[in-house]
């Protein structure tokens, strides 16, 4: 079996993953998400974001949606953002890897808690 690309996964990516686990978003709201789950302390710019979506894209750990065509008053001149907007779901796949990360990220939370380098409610 070939090394996955996303191996150890980078930290963009499994935020990416938990901010799909819960529905469906769309570039900028995966940037919202990721922001707001994390109280601020990871904003992802775009290029980090669409290069992370890109290798989870590959990975097959992430999937894009097609979205229904909703009516439209003149669809021939429809151009704006929303109408190019890419939705994205996690697959089955991203929520195993994200959840196999968490509980890589647990066990090493335990060590640091048990070496007295972390104290608090983290684990």
């Amino acid at each position: 079996m070939p090394k996955r690309k996303l191996d150890p996964l980078p930290a963009a990516a499994f935020q990416i993953l938990l901010s799909l686990s819960e529905g469906n978003l769309h570039g900028y709201a995966i940037m919202r998400q990721v922001e707001e789950q994390t109280a601020g302390r990871v904003r992802l710019g775009p290029g980090t974001l669409y290069s992370s979506i890109q290798a989870l894209l590959e990975e097959h750990l992430i999937e894009e949606v097609e979205l229904a065509q909703a009516p439209a008053e003149d669809s021939s001149t429809s151009n704006s953002p929303k109408d190019r907007r890419r939705v994205y779901r996690l697959t089955s796949g991203g929520r195993k890897v994200a959840r196999i990360e968490a509980e890589r990220l647990g066990d090493i939370l335990r060590i640091a808690r048990a070496k007295k380098i972390l104290r608090g409610e983290y684990v």
